[in-house]
């Protein structure tokens, strides 16, 4: 059996972490490792959690999800990232391309189904793509 997919939630609204929390612990082969309130501690706390999937919200007090997924994808051994947000992806205009992470998805549709359909995402892209630069984002969401 395959090791589980370890998740840091990274989310200022604790209702949303908690939430996320349950879908990931419902997601067979998906295991909370953490939850962060801020990009500052998301970026602090991935090289000692080691987690496979960031789930990230977008607005974030201080560093925003989108600078935190561009951080964190800058270096080769980088987690998947996948943005949240309670806003419609058209809100954030470009700035969601070229930051890094592998999907957004709206909070109001956040499941089991949609957490495993984005790692089955980000890990055939990783594949895919192991030939390219480090840091090259897995594709634009």
């Amino acid at each position: 059996m395959a090791a589980p997919v370890r998740v840091l939630i990274v989310d200022d609204q604790e209702p949303f972490r908690l939430a996320a929390a349950e879908v990931v612990g419902a997601t067979e082969s998906f295991v909370v490792v953490g939850m962060e309130a801020t990009g500052e501690g998301c970026l602090a706390a991935v090289p000692v959690l080691r987690p496979d999937l960031v789930l990230m919200d977008v607005n974030l007090p201080g560093i925003d999800g989108i600078e935190a997924a561009r951080q964190l994808t800058s270096s080769a051994d980088a987690p998947a990232v996948v943005l949240v947000s309670s806003y419609d992806e058209d809100t954030f205009g470009g700035q969601l391309a070229g930051c890094g992470a592998v999907a957004y998805i709206s909070k109001s549709v956040f499941g089991s189904e949609g957490l495993a359909a984005v790692w089955a995402l980000a890990t055939g892209i990783a594949a895919r793509t192991s030939d390219g630069p480090p840091g090259a984002p897995l594709t634009t969401t």
